[in-house]
């Protein structure tokens, strides 16, 4: 059994900064792929940013310049350092891990609620 547990959500005014985290536990084999998603209300679920095994990082338009995704493959887990955070931004941010155990499958945390707001 995988779990996936975020951390440092919270409220933050426009202009500030917060970091995510994100710790995978459980019988996990390897790490292939981890990233961050968001959902604001009424909007379908995007992507905010992947990184993979390999080191190579997506991230949305939206995301770019602003927020920064690494990773730790030594403690299975993911950040996201959020900078220069706007309204827009609001959101419940979900991690994501594409993780083998006895199969690969896709693991999601139970999200945290970031809330950018004066």
């Amino acid at each position: 059994q995988v779990q996936l547990v975020e951390s440092g959500g919270g409220l933050v005014q426009p202009g500030g900064s917060l970091r995510l985290s994100c710790a995978a536990s459980g019988s996990i084999f390897s790490i292939n792929t981890m990233g961050w998603h968001r959902q604001a209300p009424g909007k379908q679920r995007e992507l905010v940013a992947t990184i993979a095994s390999d080191g190579i990082i997506n991230y949305a338009d939206s995301a770019k310049g602003r927020f920064t995704i690494s990773g730790d493959n030594a403690k299975n887990s993911v950040y996201l350092q959020m900078n220069s955070l706007k309204p827009e931004d609001t959101a419940v941010y979900y991690c994501t891990m594409m993780i083998r155990t006895s199969y690969v499958g896709r693991y999601w945390g139970q999200g945290t609620q970031v809330t950018v707001s004066s």
